[in-house]
């Protein structure tokens, strides 16, 4: 490989004029001793736009990866509350003594149990007035699990449009980035007088080019995120509403057989 590039470095020295020539020349040098980008020295070297522009796009980075990590968490415990409280409810146990556990002014209750005790607690209060039927109850019940269910499933929600925005803006974030980057180095190299070449062109346009690697940088990830935790919060929501008219079904066959 190393005189492969020695040949192509004669080659080229060969062919180009004398300015040229060297530029290349000294490019297929650094490259055979594993010269790399200095991703650093570009963002330092780049035009006040397009440093702007890539402190913006970190920005947003900062902010979609803080979202990530928030809503992993979130939808996590949701998923572990969700089963350990189906567990619970399916394992026979007395609706009373869940209401009661579900009530706790110790604890934080989320997800499922929040809309068992939303629509328990409607229940029992109508229950106790004889002035509404059977009926009557179930509706306010359901009525009542119904909001809860559509705060639960807001709040899973929250901030995913963020994370949305930043992943369909920051392409064209980065985007204009490089055309600032490439507008200012046509410019300089016309006021310099220069002849347009490689050699004058390349370290400007590498350095535009940069803002849109970091425009992509940051837009896949919260892409992919906000697609993940999308799907999860349509699982999420299918799991409470299933639950929901389970419940509704379970109070209105203990009504029937009150009644009976």
């Amino acid at each position: 490989m190393i005189a492969l590039l020695l040949a192509l470095q004669a080659t080229v020295t060969e062919a180009l004029p004398a300015d040229v020539s060297a530029a290349a020349a000294q490019t297929v040098a650094q490259a055979s001793h594993g010269g790399g980008i200095n991703y650093l020295d570009l963002m330092i070297k780049a035009s006040i736009p397009v440093k702007l522009i890539v402190l913006l796009l970190l920005a947003g980075s900062f902010i979609s990866w803080v979202i990530i990590f928030r809503k992993a968490r979130v939808f996590k415990a949701a998923d572990n509350e969700a089963s350990e409280f189906e567990n619970r409810f399916w394992s026979g146990a007395d609706l009373g003594k869940l209401y009661a556990s579900a009530t706790d002014r110790n604890r934080q209750v989320d997800g499922l149990e929040a809309i068992f005790e939303a629509g328990f607690r409607e229940y029992s209060r109508l229950q106790g007035r004889r002035a509404f039927d059977g009926r009557t109850q179930l509706e306010g019940a359901q009525r009542a699990m119904r909001t809860t269910y559509a705060r639960e499933v807001d709040g899973l929600d929250r901030n995913l449009e963020l994370l949305a925005n930043i992943g369909s803006t920051a392409p064209y974030v980065g985007l204009v980035g490089t055309v600032f980057g490439i507008m200012v180095t046509m410019h300089d190299m016309i006021s310099s007088g220069e002849q347009a070449g490689i050699a004058s062109v390349a370290p400007g346009i590498s350095e535009a080019l940069f803002a849109t690697a970091i425009g992509l940088f940051v837009a896949i990830p919260a892409v992919w995120a906000y697609n993940r935790f999308t799907t999860r919060v349509e699982r999420l929501s299918v799991r409470y509403e299933t639950f929901a008219e389970e419940f509704s079904s379970i109070l209105q066959r203990q009504q029937s057989g009150s009644d009976e």
